[in-house]
Formats: C-alpha cells, structure tokens, sequence
C-alpha cells in the first residue's frame, strides 16, 4: 500500500514492502518462454553497442551534471576484477540507479536483477536486456532459466546487481530492513560480494544535492556455517556497511513519517 504523498513528504507503512515510484507499468509474465540470454551473436553486438557506445557517455554526463556524482573507496574492488561477483545497494532514484552500477564495477560488465516491469516499458522494455536487465522469473520453468543465466553471468566474470529493499523510496537517506532472500545467490555460486551506498549530499550552493557513492567489501559466506545461517550473515554484513555509509547524507530532500493505521 503506498500512503498519501505531498510535497516534500511521504507517510508510509509498510518500509518492506510499499512503493513511491510514480512508473505505471502493467508487468508482463516472465514465464518458461521468456528468452534470457538471446541470440548468442545478436545479443552481444547490441549490447556493445547500446552498452558501450551508447549508455555509458550519456549516463556520465547525466550523473556529473545533475548530481555532481562522485564514488568513495571504489579500489576495493580492483582485485576482483577479474572475478564474477554480486552487488547490493539501496534503493533511492528511479533513473541514477539504472546508471550508477556500471559506473562503480567499470570496466567489469554488470547486469542487474529487475522487476518485470522494467523489460515492460512500451519501446524502452525491448532494449533493457541488451543494457543488462535480468527480470525476475514468474514461474518455476523460468526459476531454472534465470538460475541458469545468473550463473552464465558470474562465470563469464561480470557483476549481477540487486537492490535488495526491492522497492524505490526517492531520496530515503537511510536503509530499511530488507530480507536475506536475495542473497542466497551469491551463497550458491560461492562468490565475493559488495555493497555500495548512496548518499545525498550538500553541493556548494546548487540546487540538487550530490550523490556521494561508498563501496564496501568484500564480504564472503562463512561455509562452516549452513547455507540459511550463510545467507543471514552475508545481508547483516551488508546492511551494517550499508547503514554506517548513509550516515554521510546531510540532505534531506522529501521527509518520510510512519503513518498511524
């Protein structure tokens, strides 16, 4: 349920589970049909090209211009470069989220685990696998195939992605609880993981804040520990380094109160 908004502030009630995206898109059914990887020659020269050539200038020059965008800490993951792992961080911007992770792995390729919405935006929708979009699957032959392509995707030593609060609350300056679910993945496939956050700060006197980004890691399973017990402690390492960075915003742009029910 998303509660009343007005300007400046938002009343929620739910920090797990309400959404403030102001996106209307009708979802498609990611099911066993759904093609996640692509034509094995088709899929790799488009993504160069939209990825490459394309996104990445306009993505840099939008976060430099408009946020005055800056990463903190980025060279701990310089030894991993050569490595597949997975990235978390906190959900706060419809469209500088779609760009900052490229920008804290470059040159590694990312691709990031999305709501089906987001491969079901009319025109737009088409091009957001060849960008790295990786929908969510909808039923249990399309579980084995997204399975399959995530595991594609850490072999080939690039970075998966995944805002693990799940939904976006624009300009929320801390973090809210979220489950261990999503990292089961790294559990499996036995792999580092790293957490960036990003916080909003003051920018001399402009009239946007600047997003300062923070990266943390690595955090890695303890395997004397059962795969349940593994993931729990993989999320509370990251929501700790998570939770400490975001103290370093001092701009708050829209205020969120809990709502009486």
């Amino acid at each position: 349920m998303n509660g009343p908004m007005k300007e400046g502030v938002i009343y929620y009630h739910d920090e797990l589970n309400d959404e403030f995206s102001t996106a209307k898109i009708k979802a498609r059914k990611i099911d066993g049909s759904y093609d996640y990887d692509g034509n094995r020659f088709i899929r790799p020269a488009a993504r160069f090209f939209l990825y490459r050539i394309v996104a990445l200038p306009i993505a840099w020059f939008f976060l430099k211009v408009k946020y005055h965008h800056r990463i903190v800490n980025r060279n701990v993951l310089k030894p991993f470069r050569k490595t597949g792992y997975f990235q978390f961080a906190n959900h706060t911007n419809p469209v500088a989220d779609a760009l900052i992770p490229t920008f804290v792995s470059f040159p590694s390729s990312v691709y990031v685990i999305v709501h089906p919405a987001n491969v079901s935006i009319p025109v737009l929708g088409r091009f957001c696998p060849a960008l790295g979009a990786i929908p969510l699957p909808d039923d249990i032959a399309a579980t084995k195939n997204f399975m399959n392509s995530v595991k594609d995707k850490i072999s080939r030593k690039a970075v998966v992605h995944i805002y693990p609060e799940a939904h976006i609350w624009p300009f929320y300056t801390k973090i809210r609880p979220f489950t261990d679910l999503s990292f089961r993945y790294p559990v499996q496939q036995d792999t580092p993981v790293f957490c960036f956050t990003n916080t909003y700060q003051k920018y001399g006197k402009s009239r946007n804040p600047q997003i300062v980004t923070y990266v943390d890691g690595p955090f890695f399973a303890d395997k004397s520990l059962p795969a349940k017990e593994q993931r729990r402690q993989l999320r509370d390492s990251v929501y700790k380094a998570m939770t400490e960075r975001s103290r370093n915003s001092n701009v708050e742009i829209i205020k969120y109160i809990k709502a009486d029910d």
